[in-house]
């Protein structure tokens, strides 16, 4: 039996068509239209359509919340990231707002109403035990005779599946909120326990080999500061320990006077090769300009965002007016062989990239500093590589000022004083750069691979789950 489903939008818009969608009787469990026309997903007809409510039972634990009992709450992420606690500090209950809230299980299944429609889906782990959430966080009790917790992770993580909850949510583009009965009522492919293990291992086996992957790219990267250090014969950094009594310092290393500043020396001379503060090293260093930002210019400025760990993702530069743009000296701009810097920023202050041919011609902020050595005596590809490390990072982080702020600053004056370790063949040093570039090729090369592991391992389940034999 067929039952007609008009769908019209009045006649004040010339352009919208009335037309007319055929829904099977058997579809007929809401009488949502826009639920009715989403149901458009494929699905493996070996198994069978089962309501989400046959194996999610919702709990009502109800508690009242007391003003001077301590509470964890919870978070969900987004396209099944997790459940995790939401507060960083301690809460009592009379900074809770809502007095009525449910208490979570271990175990449980938890949804947000408002984000429902992008996925903010999880299980309670046993360590939020206790937690308390509001109503707009439905739990429910996951009946395990029907279905794994492993497997409702996974099919709750699939498009096909937010799609689900996405038409059973209605209200404003940025509030709305899902109708958790209608939700309950949606049917989705169910396969035995049997074959829900076999599809679960089959995913694993994928992530577990992406994970041995992940884990060998992350002892190759340790490798290289090992390696590096090695070949530079530089002490690793170790505890520090007051030392009583006299100091003694190299005249030659001392850059400026101050007790702090060539104590700081002291720190980073531990290397067998003669040691040359970046002033030695250096061409040219200058600092960014400040911008003249405007929208829809057809040029851009990098700021410390654009700059990662030896690698420019200039999708975070920003426009800016190209009049002013021409203004600035052609001099001024990076070249082959340059290294810019971060200058300032909790989190990014220090960050270095080997400008490469393809990142000539760039423009860079007031946050930033460009640095040209003379190549004649250190690689810029084996500095970059050596100031990204533990050995660069740590001289970064004692010269770097206003320290009690969040806004930290390196400075010219601070990164002329930082102390690299240089050999006098230029060979040896290519020698090193060589075998780091290899093991850095090796390094994208397994993550790539376990990328696509992830990858392959969600569209062969959803592709079990949701495709035609």
């Amino acid at each position: 039996m067929w039952v007609n489903l008009r769908n019209f939008m009045g006649s004040k818009m010339n352009d919208v068509k009335t037309y007319l969608t055929l829904i099977t009787i058997s579809q007929l469990e809401t009488w949502s239209v826009q639920s009715l026309l989403d149901k458009k997903v494929a699905y493996n007809k070996k198994f069978i359509l089962v309501p989400i409510g046959d194996f999610l039972k919702k709990s009502r634990n109800v508690v009242d919340i007391e003003d001077n009992t301590i509470y964890r709450r919870i978070r969900i992420k987004i396209r099944n990231g997790g459940v995790e606690e939401r507060d960083t500090k301690t809460i009592k209950g009379i900074d809770i707002g809502t007095k009525k809230q449910f208490i979570a299980k271990g175990g449980q299944f938890i949804l947000s109403k408002i984000d429902a429609r992008n996925g903010a889906f999880g299980l309670i782990s046993d360590g939020l035990d206790g937690a308390v959430v509001t109503n707009d966080f439905p739990l429910f009790d996951v009946d395990k005779s029907k279905i794994l917790p492993e497997f409702l992770v996974l099919i709750t993580t699939t498009n096909a599946f937010i799609d689900f909850a996405q038409s059973c949510s209605s209200g404003t583009t940025n509030r709305q909120r899902m109708d958790v009965d209608l939700f309950l009522k949606q049917k989705i492919p169910l396969p035995s326990l049997a074959d829900q293990e076999r599809i679960v291992n089959a995913y694993n086996e994928k992530i577990d080999r992406a994970k041995e992957l992940e884990t060998k790219a992350e002892e190759l990267e340790i490798g290289i500061e090992e390696y590096l250090f090695e070949k530079l014969g530089i002490e690793k950094n170790r505890k520090s320990t007051k030392i009583k009594g006299l100091q003694f310092y190299s005249f030659n290393d001392i850059t400026e006077w101050g007790f702090d500043k060539i104590k700081s020396i002291g720190k980073s001379n531990r290397s067998e090769f003669k040691n040359f503060p970046v002033v030695k090293l250096a061409i040219e260093v200058f600092r960014g300009k400040s911008p003249v930002y405007k929208n829809e210019s057809p040029v851009f400025i990098l700021n410390q965002k654009c700059n990662r760990w030896n690698l420019l993702d200039v999708s975070f530069a920003k426009n800016v007016d190209d009049k002013w743009f021409s203004s600035i000296d052609e001099s001024f701009f990076t070249k082959e062989g340059d290294i810019l810097i971060n200058s300032t920023g909790e989190g990014t202050i220090g960050r270095a990239t080997y400008i490469k041919n393809e990142y000539q011609g760039l423009l860079y902020d007031s946050h930033m500093l460009l640095l040209r050595i003379d190549s004649n005596i250190m690689n810029p590809e084996l500095f970059v590589e050596l100031f990204n490390s533990s050995f660069g990072q740590s001289q970064v982080n004692d010269l770097k000022s206003a320290q009690a702020t969040k806004q930290t600053e390196l400075g010219v004056g601070n990164l002329n004083r930082i102390i690299m370790p240089v050999p006098e063949s230029l060979q040896f040093q290519e020698e090193i750069v060589e075998k780091i570039k290899g093991d850095r090729g090796l390094i994208i090369n397994l993550k790539s691979e376990a990328n696509i592991n992830i990858m392959l391992a969600l569209e062969e389940f959803e592709k079990e789950i949701f495709g035609y034999n």
